[in-house]
């Protein structure tokens, strides 16, 4: 399959256990990750270590992170496109990739994550204390 990587994992995934919206679709990949090519890694659990990674807590609460085997860092929607292509959406993988698409879905999802807080009900404006809190 393109894009897995031989070995005991494809791609370790850093997502907010505390958002609901990240957990359901988090919960959806593990079930069809049939394989078990993906870590799951939940960055507001109790004892998460950000040093592991790299990366500070405000940076992985920022948007989405991923860690290939060879340590390399991927963000974004390139994370999604390599969670779908381990379990088996390489069409859906394809579509996002065209030109302008791909730029659109990029925009997209970072105004998501920018407003992700807001939009899953965890703070009522823009000067969420929820937020504030998972930055420190």
């Amino acid at each position: 399959m393109a894009g897995v990587i031989a070995g005991d994992f494809a791609i370790e995934v850093f997502f907010d256990g505390d958002c609901p919206l990240c957990v359901r679709e988090m919960a959806m990949i593990q079930r069809r990750d049939k394989r078990k090519l993906i870590r799951f890694s939940d960055i507001s659990a109790t004892g998460f270590d950000t040093d592991s990674v790299g990366l500070c807590r405000t940076v992985l609460m920022s948007h989405i992170h991923g860690r290939l085997p060879d340590g390399s860092i991927v963000e974004g929607v390139e994370v999604f496109r390599r969670l779908y292509t381990v379990i088996g959406y390489g069409g859906v993988v394809a579509i996002s990739r065209i030109p302008g698409l791909s730029h659109l879905l990029e925009f997209g999802y970072r105004i998501f994550a920018a407003q992700r807080f807001r939009l899953t009900g965890r703070c009522a404006s823009t000067s969420c204390s929820m937020h504030s809190k998972a930055m420190d």
